[in-house]
């Protein structure tokens, strides 16, 4: 039986994609993400938490990604999780956790905070420019 790796985020973008190409010459993006979460303690306070994202898109959805995420711009990343051991400056094991991005959908038009719908995913990327989503962002059912 085979599993299922599947995340789902909206945030805002924390930082500008850096944008690099592997010795193969595939494009490769890589952004911060801040995902906020509101809740009430027990004593009825209002509370903020920001959980931090690396965002990963390769080939032509990188590209798109590169072009269209500023830092500050709401965006829904959907994707799978990855995780990654490195050996940290210390010389202490560390582990990297990423979301590697199959479908991007801009919340934002670019310099405004209008909700605009243009997607992005592998499928409709190799298609050239982002295509207008069908439903708005009142439509998502969260």
């Amino acid at each position: 039986m085979a599993g299922l790796n599947k995340i789902l985020l909206i945030g805002n973008a924390g930082s500008d994609p850096e944008m690099r190409y592997t010795p193969n010459g595939d494009a490769v993006a890589d952004f911060r993400m801040a995902v906020n979460r509101s809740y009430n303690t027990r004593d009825g306070e209002r509370r903020e938490e920001t959980e931090w994202f690396t965002v990963t898109a390769w080939g032509r959805l990188a590209e798109q990604v590169n072009q269209y995420v500023v830092k500050g711009r709401r965006a829904y990343v959907e994707g799978r999780l990855r995780s990654r051991a490195f050996m940290g400056n210390d010389g202490q094991p560390r582990v990297a956790n990423e979301v590697v991005a199959e479908r991007v959908l801009f919340l934002d038009r670019a310099g405004s905070a209008a909700a605009s719908g243009s997607e992005v995913s592998p499928q409709s990327a190799t298609q050239g420019a982002p295509q207008e989503s069908q439903s708005e962002v009142e439509d998502l059912p969260w």
